[in-house]
């Protein structure tokens, strides 16, 4: 595959208007690091003690209905930058973004759809949302921001046919997640940007058959 090859993800016009001031520097130095080999059984890293939850069915791409059924998760708390390093032979396609409500638990949950192995990926606050390749900034609205950077990935075939498509998931309804945005599929990097009406907790933790990454966020200032 060629890993030079550039898909651009730009927002839509009407995201554009940014909302309140973006969240406070990265705290890197408290940083969860785990580097595992390409194994399909390697643990889950979270911001938080790991935690179990029942399998979320796939839905199309895009879709905001509720994507589980999880009971007795309590809302995240922690948050600091999660970064997990895999190196798969062959990087795996993100192929959908959905989201939905937890009411029960308190808490939003954004899910990110691979084709593949499992691989790298990095979830952390920044201060604003920059376009991949281009460096331009995207303007969301929001208040906090959560960037998930997912490597090594690609969101277009070889054929250089996107996988993920260039529509934001919006969620109008949900307590807090406001929009996920794809903003990068560049060099076998893809990157999703998540805004938020405010910064809250958030845990990271992984399911697969079929792969995929979960980020659950707080309702709940942190």
């Amino acid at each position: 595959m060629n890993r030079l090859a550039v898909v651009a993800l730009v927002p839509l016009v009407f995201l554009a208007g940014c909302g309140g001031g973006g969240p406070g520097s990265p705290e890197a130095t408290a940083t969860a690091t785990v580097t595992v080999a390409p194994s399909p059984e390697a643990p889950s890293p979270t911001s938080e003690p790991t935690v179990s939850a029942s399998t979320i069915p796939a839905t199309p791409s895009g879709s905001t209905t509720p994507s589980s059924t999880v009971t007795g998760l309590p809302a995240p708390t922690g948050t600091k930058q999660v970064k997990v390093s895999r190196t798969p032979e062959n990087p795996p396609l993100v192929t959908g973004l959905r989201s939905a409500a937890h009411d029960g638990g308190g808490f939003d949950r954004v899910v990110i759809d691979l084709k593949g192995a499992r691989t790298g990926y990095t979830v952390d606050w920044v201060r604003q949302v920059v376009q991949d390749g281009s460096g331009e900034v995207v303007p969301l609205k929001g208040g906090a921001f959560l960037q998930v950077t997912i490597t090594p990935a690609n969101a277009h075939t070889e054929s250089g046919k996107p996988t993920l498509g260039r529509t934001p998931v919006l969620n109008s309804e949900l307590a807090n997640v406001r929009s996920v945005v794809p903003v990068g599929d560049f060099e076998a990097v893809v990157t999703v940007a998540i805004a938020l009406r405010h910064r809250a907790g958030f845990r990271v933790f992984e399911q697969k058959d079929p792969t995929r990454l979960v980020i659950d966020i707080a309702h709940q200032r942190a």
